[in-house]
C-alpha cells in the first residue's frame, strides 16, 4: 500500500505554488502519495502538478469536492450535464498527473440532505447510474477509476454505507469505492465488515481519525481496519485526509471548529508514523 497526504490538511484551494511548496515536504517525511483535491478547476494545473510530483519522486490520487450545483441525480438536465462535463475534465486532470482515480462523493453535493423514501432511492440510484455511464465510460478511455465516497448522515442522505454505495454503481465500468474511516467509524455497523464488503471494489481509502486530528490519536478501531484490508489483499492507496481550521470556507463545510493536533504538520507526520506500523503488522 502506498500512503498519501491530503493538501487540504495545510491549505485550500490548493494552487500550483501551494503544491510546490507542500511537497518537498511531504517527500522528506516519507509519504508516497500527494492528494490533489478538486475545488474549482484551474485552481492547480494539470501538467505543472505533474511536473512538481515526478521532480520529488511523488505520486497521485485526486480528491472531489461535489461543491453546491454538482449534482449527477435529482435535478434537473441541465445541472446533470454540467457536472458530467466537469467530472469527465477532472478524469482528464487525473490521467495527466498519473491519478489511478477520481474518488469523493460523485453523486450529489456536499451538505444536501433531504428524506427518502424507498422508491425514491430505487429511483435515485438508477438516474445516477444513468449519469454516472458516460462519464465511467470516459474514465475507461483515459484509464482512471471513479471511487464512490459514502459520507456520514449529516453531509448526505443519498449514499451513507457501502452497502448504498455498491447498490448505487452496480454494472457500472470503471466504478468503485472509497470507503473513509471517519464515515465508516459512524455509519457502518462493524468498520472493518464495510472493508469486506467493498472487497475488489474497494479503489481508495481515507485515514481519518474520529475527531478528524491524526489517524491513531483516536478511537477508529484501526485494527479491524487493517485486518479487514489485509483479508480483501487490498494493495492500494491510503492517504490522510484531514482539514485546516485556518480557511473558512473549507472549514464550515467539514466543521472544523478548533485545532485538532499541536500543528497540521503533526497530522500528517504522526498519522503516516501510525499508519506504517500498523499496516506493516501481520
Amino acid at each position: 500500500m502506498k500512503l498519501g497526504a491530503n493538501t487540504w490538511i495545510w491549505t485550500s484551494p490548493l494552487t500550483d505554488e501551494g503544491l510546490a511548496e507542500l511537497a518537498p515536504r511531504l517527500r522528506d517525511w516519507g509519504f508516497d502519495i500527494v492528494e490533489l483535491p478538486v475545488e474549482q478547476l484551474g485552481d492547480w494545473t494539470p501538467s505543472r502538478a505533474a511536473s512538481i510530483l515526478e521532480a520529488h519522486g511523488l505520486g497521485a490520487s485526486m480528491a472531489i469536492a461535489m461543491a453546491p450545483g454538482r449534482e449527477l441525480c435529482g435535478a434537473d438536465p441541465e445541472t446533470i450535464a454540467a457536472t458530467q462535463a466537469f467530472l469527465r475534465e477532472c478524469l482528464d486532470a487525473a490521467a495527466v498527473v498519473g491519478a489511478g482515480a477520481i474518488a469523493g462523493p460523485i453523486y450529489t453535493s456536499t451538505g444536501r440532505t433531504w428524506r427518502i423514501s424507498p422508491d425514491e432511492r430505487r429511483a435515485l440510484y438508477a438516474e445516477l447510474r444513468e449519469s454516472l455511464k458516460p462519464v465511467s465510460e470516459h474514465a475507461e478511455a483515459v484509464g482512471v477509476r471513479i471511487a464512490i465516497e459514502p459520507l456520514v448522515r449529516y453531509e448526505t442522505s443519498l449514499i451513507n454505507t457501502v452497502e448504498q454505495a455498491l447498490d448505487a454503481i452496480d454494472g457500472l465500468p470503471a466504478c468503485g469505492l472509497l470507503v473513509d474511516t471517519y464515515h465508516a467509524n459512524i455509519e457502518e455497523k462493524s468498520v472493518g465488515d464495510a472493508y469486506r464488503l467493498a472487497g475488489d471494489r474497494l479503489f481508495h481509502v481515507h485515514a481519518s481519525a474520529n475527531d478528524r486530528g491524526a489517524p491513531g490519536a483516536d478511537h477508529v478501531p484501526w485494527d479491524e481496519v487493517r485486518d479487514a484490508l489485509s483479508d480483501i489483499r487490498y494493495d492500494g492507496t491510503v492517504v490522510i485526509e484531514s482539514f485546516t481550521a485556518e480557511n473558512e470556507t473549507i472549514a464550515t463545510a467539514a466543521s472544523i471548529w478548533r485545532p485538532l493536533a499541536p500543528s497540521q504538520d503533526a497530522i500528517a507526520v504522526d498519522g503516516l508514523a501510525f499508519l506504517r506500523d500498523l499496516l506493516s503488522q501481520d
